[in-house]
This record gives C-alpha cells, structure tokens and sequence, in this order.
C-alpha cells in the first residue's frame, strides 16, 4: 500500500464512530480510504450505520493531522504497517468480522504456512502451570508452530520465554503503541523476541496500555491462531474471555485440567466441563484434536542416528516389536501404564521416529 492510501486509511480509523466494521463496510463500497474522504455525503449516507453524526465527524479535519503524526511515526521506526487487504495480513484473523483495520508490527514477524497456536493464562502462573507449559512447547517444537501470547505476566510471558528456548518463533501481541514496552519488566526480552517473531498490535503510538485495550487485545490473540490453549486460570480472567472470543471465531479451544480445589484452575475446569474447551493433558491431544500429520511433519527434523528411549519408552517399543502394532489402549494395558501418561510418551516415540500412528488409534514400532 502506498503512503497516500495509508495516510487516508489511518485518518478514517480517527473520525469518531468509525470501528472496524463501518470502516470496511466503507472501504469495501468505495474502493479505497481517499475515495471515502471524497465522496459526496449523499453517498456516504447510503451506508448501512452512516447516519447524522457520523456524517459530521467526516468533516473534522484534525483527523488528517493525526495520521501524519502516526505516519512519521511509523516511517521513523522499523515498524511494518499492515491492512486487512494485503497479502501479509494474518489469514485466519481476516476472517473475523471485527478484525482490526489496520496492524502494527515490529521484528521478523512470518505466518505464512505456519501453524500457529495461542498460549494464554493467568498472570500468577503456578509450579504445575510452569511445568506443563514447558513439556508441552519441548514436545510440540519438532512442529516448529508460531506461539503467541499477549506478552503479559504469568503465562504470556512463561510460554514466550519456552518457545525462545525451543527455537521457536513467537508473537506478543499488546496493547499499546509499539514505541513502549509494557510490562517494563520485560523491556530485556523485547530483542531476542524480535530476532525470530517479534510484537503485533492495532494501537497507535498514542495509546497507552488501558485497561480496555486488553480485551480488544485478546481478539488479535483468538483470532489469528489456529487453536487457542488455556494453560491455567481463575473462575474470572482475561484468558476466559480470549477463549470465549476463540469460540465464536470457530476456533478450536484447549483447556489444561486441575485440581477442583486449586484456584488457579477453576477457569481450566469450567470451560472444560461447559464444553467451551477440549481436555489437553498433552502435545498428543493438541495434534490428534488439530489433525496435524506429524509423520509428515517429524521428516523435516534431522532424524537422529542413535536414539535413545527411556525406561517407559523401551517398554512400549519392546512391546510393539512383538506384536507389530496394536490399539492405544492395548498398549496402555499391557504395558501398565494409565491412558492419560501413554498418549505423552508415544507422542515423544513418533517425535523420535521408532513408532508411527496408524489409522484407528493404532500404533506400530519402525
């Protein structure tokens, strides 16, 4: 888009009433931002939600200014302006109805055929929280998925620091302008997160980290990911809300299961037992729920010369030997393992390449 076009686009997005639904409505009937500021009043009128005082406000001229003190901003920083018609606009997020106008990133932000997964939770992330989130992203990064959080305490922060960890590229979505860092704590993550991922957000330099740009926030989140995942919450919190939202966007929603009595998993709980929310006790769930062909997927990872299996691992291989593939939950029985702890080591085997998945829920050693 050239600088002419963004400029009218960013104005529109200041004259008041304009969201992002009218806005596009507008776009959509005239063709471009500039044709909108000149069209007749007579024509804008004839816009479903175009009426009296929206008309007015189209005559505020402060609205141009605005855009070329963003449009300043923007070309005197490496930051990478994107509208809902490129190309490089996330593709699952153009899809939704409220999607932002217009998206503001930084770093070496690459979504094109990737799977990308969302990692959310509450900002008092607990030792069993920690823990599951790490064996989670080491096992699911053969995959190489984007992962993106919202760059906040707790889980955002936790699951973007493990995909760092496990080479994986990550965004933080904010809430604010990109010429600030909130929470300032995490200013010292901001240049290993930009070498391979980086920050995304709607807000202009202008905005500050309000309390209701983080909902809006979280529909960038739920929006652009295949698959949103809930590591741990309270019976209230912002991840609820993000998961909501993942709903209604038709997306596929995860939920990691706790103790009743534990507060930090009550949200988990509820979500999985209103059925907003499908069980995730490991990778194994998330790929068998997604459909996700790891066989396929495991070939582009440089397949060790010398594996090594652990105890439970040898079993299930020594197992499978025998006799050449069998149900999952045969495996489960014969070598004496729970259900819930056998998806996790198999999923870790197929990772290894000495098993493979068969149609079926079957499974066979190589």
């Amino acid at each position: 888009m050239n600088d002419q076009e963004l400029f009218y686009l960013l104005a529109l997005q200041r004259v008041e009433g304009v969201g992002d639904i009218i806005a596009k409505k507008l776009l959509t009937h005239f063709g471009s931002a500039e044709a909108v500021f000149k069209a007749k009043s007579s024509q804008l009128a004839s816009i479903d939600g175009i009426g009296t005082i929206l008309l007015k406000n189209f005559k505020d001229s402060s609205v141009f200014a605005k855009a070329e003190r963003e449009l300043h901003f923007v070309a005197s920083n490496p930051i990478t302006v994107t509208t809902f018609q490129d190309v490089d606009y996330p593709e699952r997020l153009k899809h939704c109805f409220d999607s932002p106008l217009v998206l503001f990133s930084s770093g070496n932000i690459d979504l094109k055929n990737k799977k990308t997964i969302s990692i959310v939770g509450t900002r008092q992330i607990t030792s069993y929280g920690l823990e599951f989130c790490r064996k989670f992203i080491e096992d699911i990064a053969p995959l190489n998925p984007v992962i993106v959080s919202g760059f906040a305490y707790g889980v955002d922060i936790v699951a973007h620091q493990l995909a760092m960890e496990n080479n994986l590229q990550t965004v933080g979505v904010v809430a604010h302008g990109l010429n600030q860092i909130y929470p300032k704590a995490h200013k010292k993550y901001v240049a290993k997160m930009e070498e391979n991922g980086g920050f995304m957000t709607e807000f202009w330099s202008s905005s500050n980290p309000d309390k209701e740009n983080f909902v809006r926030r979280n529909r960038i989140v739920a929006g652009m990911t295949e698959a949103t995942i809930v590591i741990e919450s309270a019976e209230r919190g912002g991840s609820l809300i993000t998961a909501n939202m993942a709903n209604e966007y038709n997306r596929d929603v995860f939920a990691v299961p706790g103790r009743v009595t534990d507060k930090y998993s009550q949200g988990c709980n509820t979500l999985i037992k209103t059925q907003k929310a499908n069980v995730l006790t490991s990778a194994a769930d998330l790929i068998y729920m997604l459909n996700w062909d790891l066989e396929k997927d495991v070939k582009s990872v440089q397949k060790q010369l010398f594996v090594a299996l652990d105890e439970d691992e040898q079993k299930i291989y020594d197992y499978l030997l025998k006799t050449g593939k069998e149900l999952l939950d045969l495996i489960a029985l014969h070598c004496d393992f729970p259900i819930y702890k056998i998806s996790g080591i198999l999923l870790n085997m197929e990772l290894k390449g000495v098993i493979r998945p068969l149609p079926g829920k079957l499974f066979e050693a190589i």
